[in-house]
């Protein structure tokens, strides 16, 4: 079942959030756990959430955002990070994830991943147009 994220899921999201960090090769610190859990539940700010459950259990997170299109009238919505427990993979959670955000995106859905993380690729080729466009990033 795909959802909204609630506060009973913070621990779950937690442990998930860290090891999506861990496969990333990336520590997240206690703040930035802190910081991203309250910014996914203050409806303030403008990134949200989506997870998945099996059983009870959530398995996956969806994070993303939405602002103003420039090319049309519409939203443009980005899936920010994507990330499914390795013990739930390959049972279609992450094509849900990305298929709900989709039923609720009025405009167009774009997201980015690691050249290397290629059996996402494999997923996200069927959902999916790859682009042409290159990421470019400035880091302060």
């Amino acid at each position: 079942m795909i959802r909204a994220i609630s506060l009973e899921d913070r621990d779950a999201w937690a442990r998930l959030f860290v090891d999506y960090g861990v496969f990333y090769e990336t520590s997240f610190s206690d703040e930035v756990v802190e910081s991203t859990w309250r910014r996914l539940l203050d409806p303030l700010e403008p990134i949200d959430a989506l997870v998945a459950e099996v059983d009870g259990s959530v398995v996956g997170f969806a994070h993303y955002r939405s602002h103003p299109d420039t090319f049309s009238t519409g939203r443009d919505w980005f899936l920010d990070d994507l990330y499914v427990d390795p013990a739930a993979r390959g049972a279609g959670t992450a094509t849900a994830l990305i298929e709900h955000l989709t039923s609720i995106a009025d405009g167009t859905l774009r997201w980015i991943t690691a050249e290397s993380n290629t059996t996402a690729h494999r997923v996200y080729d069927k959902l999916a147009t790859r682009t042409t466009w290159v990421t470019y990033e400035v880091r302060k």
